[in-house]
């Protein structure tokens, strides 16, 4: 082992939440922090090319690759669960979908698990300060954050007939899903500047690294922290084939995501002390929820032949994708600088829900997978995905020490509820693409497929098909009881130092993606770490319903 040496804080993962923590802890140029990657820099072109998606997410050189066990509720299949491993985390690999989620979520958080300053007032005034969106700030929006936002304009007709279509559904449209009306279909907004993908290592780390008084460790993965007492001193890693320690002066930050992070702890004598005197580890702190709680979006995808062909049909030949790779190279333009699911919606598949429980997100293609090799379909397709889960999964070990892949159940749809939301959601896609607006482009429906229109053969259907929109979180979640790992300022129950810092703090999982609601809590969370004034409250007002009764 290497001799140790010290900083003030440690990160622990460079992805979205670590990037952030980088950037706004640097900024104190008294501050000497170290952030630790298992995964590489992100040099990868294809990282930095938006369709290049396709690519970076089954790269094994960038992703985790985790699966889940075999899920009870949908035959026993395992379901892929990638996960960044690579500056920037899954943001460098994600389809940069940037979405907050509704409202209300937040106001939940306050009302139902007692964090009593997590409302969306709370939370607005962070979500603004970190954006830089293209189309101008306002009540809504900030204009002068780091990470780059903008509304999908890539061209496609397809996209038009998915918007008219929702609308005359019945189904409502939104001009800004993150603004005043996070309700019906709408253009999404992406993490892309100037063509290219903003991830969090962009927009955060690449400018903490600068300064000089952060060190980002690439390649090198945590193994244990290092503990005095109940104090938290440092980290174990491994790094260039060898065993070192980094001791933190002030604070320990583990940012390793929702499957990474419970791993962590577990292995560090931070869980449940009776899974972990099964796999030899002595508990430190007995905290049975840590690993628990895990909650992700199920997700379907139904997808129609495209009567028309268009030239994102054709991208995947030889002779397309490269004219598309140098269109992109040389004016950062075109398909190769679309993300693809650049529309979609947030709606409601029944008229009981408070607000909506369904995601859309519409690509003007159709995509399959063997293997690694990916193939594109004269097509257009539509993820369905639930929104709040009743079910739960869990994240155990499968052995003392962080080299054995953890355990992974999600329990996707195993309650009732999540499965007939499901089939609700596939029903109210069947209802848009039968308006007017898709006549003449609408060809045979290829999935589920005509025949499948009872109740039970869709939920077969689900069963065999379903997979995640990859959005884990909740295994060491936010609280202020005895049921949660931290406390609302991230502090570990039972832990003097030692923080857990992103999507797995979450306490319920918010109605659409979670890169942006990860940022907003690591800037929260290095306001708190700094001992700043947080940010006043922002009582901006939105459409809750469709009378447009008003919310504040």
């Amino acid at each position: 082992m290497q001799r140790s040496h010290s900083y003030d804080y440690i990160i622990i993962g460079a992805g979205s939440a670590g990037c952030v923590l980088a950037n706004e802890l640097g900024a104190n140029p008294a501050h000497k922090v170290l952030v630790l990657e298992a995964g590489p820099v992100d040099r990868h072109l294809l990282i930095h090319m938006p369709a290049g998606v396709y690519h970076t997410w089954r790269n094994p050189a960038l992703n985790w690759n985790y699966t889940t066990n075999g899920e009870a509720a949908l035959q026993q299949r395992n379901i892929d669960m990638p996960r960044g491993k690579v500056a920037g985390g899954s943001s460098s690999i994600n389809s940069m979908v940037y979405m907050r989620g509704h409202p209300l979520d937040y106001d939940r958080w306050a009302s139902e698990h007692g964090l009593t300053h997590w409302r969306y007032a709370d939370c607005l005034p962070y979500f603004k300060a970190c954006e830089h969106y293209a189309s101008g700030g306002d009540t809504w929006r900030g204009d002068s954050g780091r990470l780059g936002v903008c509304r999908g304009s890539f061209d496609n007709p397809l996209y038009d007939a998915f918007l008219s279509a929702g609308e005359s559904a019945g189904q409502g449209h939104s001009s800004d899903l993150n603004g005043y009306n996070p309700e019906g279909v709408a253009r999404f907004d992406a993490t892309k500047r100037h063509g290219r993908r903003c991830s969090a290592a962009v927009a955060h780390l690449k400018p903490a690294l600068k300064r000089g008084n952060v060190t980002l460790l690439s390649h090198a993965q945590a193994q244990q922290i290092v503990f005095a007492g109940d104090t938290a001193t440092g980290v174990k890693y491994q790094h260039a084939g060898q065993q070192k320690t980094a001791l933190a002066s002030q604070e320990v930050l583990l940012c390793g995501g929702a499957i990474n992070s419970p791993q962590l702890l577990m292995v560090s004598g931070i869980g449940d002390a009776n899974h972990l005197r099964k796999q030899g580890i002595t508990a430190r702190v007995h905290l049975p929820d840590v690993g628990q709680h895990l909650q992700d979006h199920a997700s379907v995808i139904v997808e129609y032949e495209s009567l028309k062909q268009y030239p994102v049909h054709r991208v995947d030949r030889p002779l397309h994708k490269a004219a598309a790779g140098l269109q992109w190279v040389f004016t950062r333009d075109g398909i190769a600088a679309s993300n693809i699911w650049e529309a979609g919606g947030l709606i409601r598949g029944n008229d009981d829900v408070p607000y909506p429980n369904i995601q859309y997100h519409f690509g003007p293609v159709g995509v399959a997978y063997s293997g690694n090799t990916i193939s594109l379909s004269q097509a257009f397709s539509i993820h369905v995905d639930q929104l709040r889960p009743h079910s739960r999964g869990e994240v155990t070990l499968n052995g003392p020490t962080i080299d054995t892949p953890p355990s992974i159940t999600g329990n996707y749809l195993t309650r009732q509820h999540d499965m007939n939301e499901m089939v609700e959601g596939i029903l109210k896609v069947r209802e848009l693409v039968s308006q007017s607006a898709f006549d003449g482009l609408r060809g045979r429906e290829l999935a589920p497929g005509p025949d499948i229109t009872s109740q039970a053969d869709l939920i077969n259907w689900i069963q065999r098909v379903a997979g995640t929109d990859f959005h884990p979180c909740g295994t060491c979640r936010m609280g202020v009881g005895s049921n949660s790992v931290v406390d609302t300022h991230f502090r570990v129950h039972g832990c003097q130092h030692l923080r857990v810092i992103d999507a797995s703090v979450i306490p319920q999982i918010p109605s659409g993606n979670l890169n942006a609601p990860v940022q907003m809590i690591a800037s929260r969370a290095a306001a708190t770490i700094s001992g700043a004034e947080p940010l006043p409250p922002q009582f901006a007002h939105f459409a809750f319903q469709s009378e447009n009764q008003q919310h504040q």
